[in-house]
């Protein structure tokens, strides 16, 4: 099994803004996008991206996982972006409105070319309607040696824009798209994070959505607000109860006389190889939250 990360909350952070990349170290969220795009004023870019260069190189946010999410391929930025981000060394590179696995592979190169250590990942913003169609083919992208694509970010404020779709309570027009990324993703071991929830006063109705997002399947949510993290961590960490399930059915593959067999009976149910599998992740999901939070 790969390294399992918890991505159960994923805070955005302006990159122009000290003070809160300074906060960042303090707080109990997953992993940090430190953002050069659309947190990010023009006549601020430059700054910003010093400041989240300088950041991301010194260090001092504990197992947190770092990201910092340039500005697009087709914008004056991105070649400065995409160095300063090979030179600070974070754990991945969030790239904006991915429309096509080439995006991908034509990132992977450049990151190549600028010898960026191999270990940093690629994250693939999902937020134009050419990526909901093209979605498996963008998946297929992921798997190198060099920069491997992990994760998908779902950009639902974006494709509201640009396809006129509600964000609405239930966000029963992207359905289908949060459904059909979580598919592909999920075909090739990509993890799937849901998008923000805009109203972040709303406590109940931010529950609601991350409580949907994980039932679609999905690892974690995008958030705009410290004030979300906790509620966010809550509902897309593993309870007591399927923990302790997930142990059990574990033990009982174990056993003599459980090998080599597709399916067993635990505790009265039926339960085949493919479960096993799901309790394997479940466990390695508690234990590295345990592990991040020990370290912060």
């Amino acid at each position: 099994m790969a390294t399992i990360r918890p991505r159960r909350s994923v805070l955005y952070m302006p990159g122009s803004k000290q003070r809160a990349l300074e906060k960042g170290k303090e707080l109990a969220t997953d992993a940090i996008i430190f953002d050069l795009e659309d947190a990010v004023a023009p006549d601020m870019k430059e700054i910003a991206r010093d400041q989240v260069l300088d950041a991301v190189s010194a260090g001092g946010y504990g197992n947190r996982e770092l990201v910092i999410r340039s500005n697009g391929i087709d914008t004056p930025w991105f070649k400065d972006d995409l160095a300063a981000a090979a030179k600070a060394k974070p754990n991945a590179i969030l790239i904006p409105k991915v429309s096509s696995g080439q995006d991908v592979q034509n990132v992977r190169n450049q990151l190549k070319n600028l010898n960026a250590d191999k270990s940093i990942e690629l994250w693939a913003m999902m937020e134009t309607p050419l990526a909901m169609l093209k979605a498996l083919e963008i998946a297929e992208s992921a798997a190198d040696e060099s920069h491997p694509l992990t994760v998908f970010i779902m950009g639902t404020n974006d494709l509201a824009k640009e396809t006129g779709a509600a964000i609405k309570p239930g966000r029963e027009a992207m359905l289908s798209w949060l459904s059909t990324c979580v598919a592909a993703g999920r075909a090739f071991g990509i993890d799937i994070i849901d998008g923000v929830y805009n109203d972040f006063k709303n406590e109940a109705g931010f529950k609601t959505e991350c409580e949907q997002g994980s039932n679609l399947g999905m690892d974690g949510k995008t958030l705009i607000h410290p004030g979300q993290i906790a509620p966010c961590n809550e509902v897309f960490s593993p309870s007591n109860e399927a923990i302790e399930w997930a142990k059990t059915i574990i033990e009982a593959f174990e056993q003599p006389e459980n090998q080599g067999k597709g399916a067993i009976t635990v505790e009265g149910k039926m339960v085949e190889l493919l479960h096993a599998e799901m309790a394997k992740r479940t466990v390695a999901i508690s234990e590295a939250i345990e592990r991040l939070k020990s370290a912060t």
